[in-house]
């Protein structure tokens, strides 16, 4: 028998549920149809499954049918987002936007990139918490402020962001919100039936396949958002977003958000429990955990372990866990966490960052004190 090695990098992606895949695979090889084609009941059926999908999952929203865009996941979407307003703050001569230091390189990216179109980028750094402050965002606000975009919940510290209380905030304000959920998406979904005009989720976080996601973009009043395509070619998706629908993807993401939305309190006990198990287990070492504790998710952890270095760490470990310095984009290129930088933190602690995020049914074969024995091999002095 080989190896059992536990997966506590959750936050990088989750193994899809196998009530999922039957889904998946269903609309893959039973009804296969292009919910394009008009002639025929194969495309007739699947357009109507979309249009299920699609109500079933505005709905986990508070939102219109209409309002949510099916996309290959949170990067995509936080890209037509960003990008697909710019034109709007161009022609308005709003080109101000303000984010924060902590997000995805899914959001910093696309911001670089418009800064070299001439928009001027504020992006705020939340301190030692982690944890961005409202009122700090309100205060950079002005009459040429097109957009602010803010995370839901940071992908390296777990720490969840003002989402909710900016939205009500900025919807007195000429000025738009978008919101990164790929990490809040299921775990704290009622925060996201706040005024937020965009919302970007990938299905692959919460038990669905890779490949699929959404944007939601609500209306303002009478008002769709005014947003303009990236790319060109077949109408789809209120022409954001061009290409056949992915229907089995489609509705595995429906039935990922179905099953998360039922077991959603039992998920939540149990993710809070494996950390309560966690962090008694390796109180016998020297550690800190980085990010506001008060204001966090139940399955993400970041910790540094004082004299030690975390790529040795990982590697001493990979016969045991899978775990990651960051995030999944990032964690091949060995520079400190721009998350930790950007929180001021001292460079060890910030180069040294490990986190560990878990998916409550996919983390059972893990006895944390063995864990902590492994990690006091490294650190001696911890007892």
């Amino acid at each position: 028998m080989g190896l059992v090695v536990t997966y506590l990098d959750a936050a990088a992606t989750t193994r899809v549920d196998p009530r999922v895949a039957e889904v998946v695979l269903h609309w893959m090889t039973e009804e296969f149809g292009n919910p394009g084609s008009r002639t025929h009941e194969y495309g007739s059926r699947a357009k109507r499954a979309v249009q299920q999908a699609r109500q079933y999952l505005a709905g986990t929203f508070d939102a219109e049918v209409d309002e949510l865009i099916f996309t290959s996941g949170a990067t995509e979407s936080n890209n037509i987002a960003l990008l697909g307003l710019a034109p709007h703050g161009e022609e308005t001569g709003r080109r101000h936007i303000i984010t924060s230091a902590i997000e995805h390189k899914a959001v910093i990216e696309p911001l670089e990139y418009l800064q070299t179109r001439g928009f001027e980028v504020d992006f705020i750094e939340p301190g030692p918490s982690g944890r961005v402050s409202a009122d700090a965002v309100m205060e950079r606000l002005r009459p040429d402020t097109l957009l602010v975009s803010l995370m839901h919940v940071n992908n390296e510290t777990g720490v969840v962001q003002p989402v909710v209380e900016l939205a009500h905030k900025l919807r007195e304000t000429s000025t738009y919100m978008h919101v990164d959920a790929a990490q809040g998406y299921g775990k704290l979904t009622q925060d996201l039936t706040a005024p937020i005009d965009m919302i970007s989720v990938s299905g692959h976080k919460i038990g669905g396949p890779k490949g699929v996601g959404m944007l939601l973009a609500r209306h303002r009043g009478w008002d769709t958002l005014p947003l303009k395509p990236i790319m060109f070619g077949g109408g789809q998706e209120r022409n954001l977003r061009p290409g056949t629908l992915p229907v089995p993807l489609i509705m595995g993401l429906a039935e990922a958000a179905r099953i998360f939305h039922k077991e959603h309190a039992q998920w939540n006990k149990e993710a809070a429990a494996f950390r309560a198990r966690l962090l008694d287990a390796l109180a016998k070492t020297r550690f800190r955990i980085n990010g506001d504790q008060d204001h966090t998710v139940p399955h993400i952890l970041n910790l540094t372990f004082g004299g030690v270095d975390a790529e040795a760490l990982i590697v001493m470990l990979k016969d045991q866990v899978a775990v990651a310095t960051g995030s999944a984009c990032t964690s091949a290129s060995y520079t400190p966490s721009h998350v930790l930088s950007a929180m001021g933190l001292p460079e060890e602690v910030a180069s040294n960052g490990l986190r560990l995020s878990w998916f409550p049914s996919q983390t059972t074969d893990l006895d944390p004190t063995e864990l902590a024995d492994a990690i006091m091999r490294l650190q001696p002095d911890s007892a």
